[in-house]
């Protein structure tokens, strides 16, 4: 068994999800929403709501940031900002219908584009990354916690 070289780890995923996420916007003619804004409509999914605070911690993010995320977004039409019911003093924010339907059309359309160049592989490319997801899985969560750790010191 060899060892892991982070460094080539780091140098494919980068371009991987960049040429991911062009082929997807460019297949289902999707604007270009920066990261953050993705970030923010993965954290709300339908049904769910959250003020910006808890919206910056979950994302290690600061209030500042996601207020000027959140205004943005709220004039993209991706998500809305309410009173909350019994407390007007505190806003609510929730993803927009049109943000659900982007990001189904890019899901759907990721997952058609990975199907497609997978299809392409031999098939021990193919068990390899099969098996390699819950470890890549697992590897995202270390990072998210590496990450959480090191804002709280």
């Amino acid at each position: 068994m060899t060892d892991l070289d982070p460094a080539r780890l780091a140098s494919v995923i980068s371009p991987l999800r960049r040429s991911l996420l062009s082929a997807a916007r460019a297949a289902e003619h999707l604007p270009d929403i920066p990261d953050a804004q993705i970030e923010i409509v993965r954290a709300l999914p339908p049904g769910t709501v959250s003020t910006s605070s808890e919206l910056a911690g979950r994302l290690g993010l600061s209030r500042p940031t996601v207020s000027n995320l959140l205004t943005a977004m709220e004039a993209s039409g991706l998500v809305e900002r309410r009173p909350r019911p019994g407390d007007r003093r505190h806003v609510e924010i929730a993803t927009t219908a049109r943000a659900h339907n982007l990001f189904t059309r890019f899901d759907q359309a990721s997952g058609a584009l990975i199907n497609a160049a997978a299809a392409t592989l031999d098939p021990e490319d193919r068990t390899a990354l099969a098996t390699a997801l819950p470890a890549l899985e697992r590897l995202r969560e270390a990072l998210q916690r590496l990450q959480t750790s090191e804002e709280t010191e």
